[in-house]
């Protein structure tokens, strides 16, 4: 049981998985964390280094399914992570569960991340004898495609959202499709812009040793993963070379990515893909990549924790999804001084400015991106141009400082002003 003293906040989610969402909650609990464990945030307004103190939440994650292979990093952060093993279909049984778990960790606050998890944890505070009554946080990162109004959805909403919860989206374009299709009012969708910490993924200025030194390094780790892969392991630094992460899920598109590779390849045959990421569908796009004839040319690297330290090795970051929210990957390949290659789509466009850090495309446009990789493959004055605008954008738009002191004050809002505004 997690002890008392501190307001104590559920993150709720699907599962632990590296994914946007998790890792944007996980960074969110060790920064707004007890004070004597929470890095120093930092003033947004000025130039990210006027240090301010986490205010001292206590954290408890809730997982509807299994715990999932990021939670023993949650764990040795020191927060509790709850698997509450949902069954197929419509689990009335795990609203029992999550209340439960609300009412043993003296929850104050709920924040779930995603709709379903809003939808169980909503239908939990009903429930006797469990009966409690915090407030949720509903935060959507990213929608399904197709995404389509449902009136039976909409109905529902009107009667899981209480006037003293909130709704935050990660960008614009999920903040319109909550009021076009779940029937959100849009005075009640806040936006909190997804962030990361840019210093994290700066390998050094352009033309530095220090970046040189960071891609040398990252060129033998993918010529180590050619080799465990028993694929030619002959990368050197003239080696065209896309990097796209993401996880093996249909919204994310690989087969586009990896049809764009193939086309892009027959004018390029030297180029390599790499595909940091893994999930169901991984045996079906290793097919795709031997029956268009680039298997050989493409890495699949798994998921790895070392993104930050392989991007500075690409020359090119794609992005293929059907749709995003606001995509954390691309927002790492800015602050690494990508170049990005992606489709016009949800929140792709409020990240990459196209023509100035990158290029967009339409949604399975396999020709169009094709064409994209290849002009930026061989163009190194247009890959150096937008390399160098991309940075900037990141720091200034989508700092995760920004965010995590967006979050405190909405958390300390709704615990001490429960009644919106």
């Amino acid at each position: 049981m997690t002890p008392p003293g501190r307001p104590v906040v559920a993150h709720v989610l699907h599962r632990l998985a590296f994914a946007g969402a998790e890792v944007l909650a996980r960074d969110l609990a060790r920064q707004l964390g007890p004070p004597e464990e929470a890095p120093a945030l930092a003033d947004p307004s000025s130039d990210h280094s006027d240090p301010i103190r986490g205010r001292g939440f206590d954290f408890v994650f809730l997982c509807l399914d299994d715990a999932g292979p990021m939670s023993p990093l949650i764990r040795d952060d020191g927060f509790p992570v709850v698997p509450l093993h949902r069954k197929p279909g419509i689990d009335l049984p795990l609203a029992a569960r999550i209340a439960a778990a609300l009412a043993h960790h003296r929850v104050d606050l709920v924040h779930a991340h995603q709709y379903t998890p809003f939808f169980y944890t909503s239908v939990a505070r009903r429930l006797r004898p469990f009966r409690s009554h915090p407030p949720v946080l509903f935060t959507e990162h990213g929608r399904h495609y197709p995404d389509t109004r449902k009136l039976k959805r909409v109905l529902a909403n009107r009667l899981l959202l209480r006037p003293d919860d909130r709704v935050t989206a990660v960008g614009q374009f999920v903040r319109h499709a909550l009021h076009d299709n779940e029937g959100i009012p849009r005075h009640r969708v806040q936006v909190i812009h997804n962030g990361i910490d840019p210093a994290r993924f700066d390998p050094g200025p352009l033309g530095s040793a220090q970046r040189a030194a960071a891609r040398a390094a990252a060129r033998q780790a993918f010529q180590h993963i050619a080799a465990e892969s028993n694929k030619p392991a002959d990368l050197t630094d003239a080696t065209p070379v896309v990097l796209q992460v993401a996880r093996f899920h249909p919204v994310k598109d690989h087969a586009t990515a990896i049809h764009a590779f193939a086309l892009m390849h027959d004018r390029l045959p030297d180029a390599r893909l790499v595909l940091v990421g893994d999930g169901d569908d991984r045996p079906t796009l290793e097919q795709a990549a031997w029956d268009q004839g680039v298997a050989d040319h493409t890495l699949f690297a798994g998921v790895r924790d070392d993104v930050h330290a392989l991007m500075p090795g690409a020359d090119v970051f794609l992005l293929s999804s059907l749709s995003e929210g606001i995509s954390v990957t691309l927002l790492e390949a800015m602050a690494a001084a990508l170049p990005v290659v992606a489709t016009d789509v949800g929140g792709n466009p409020e990240v990459v400015a196209h023509g100035h850090t990158g290029l967009l495309a339409p949604r399975r446009d396999a020709a169009a991106l094709a064409d994209h990789l290849h002009r930026l493959l061989t163009s190194t004055d247009l890959r150096h141009t937008l390399a160098a605008q991309a940075p900037a954008r990141c720091r200034d738009k989508f700092h995760q400082t920004r965010m995590h002191r967006e979050y405190d004050t909405l958390y300390h809002a709704m615990l001490n002003n429960p009644q919106p505004n």
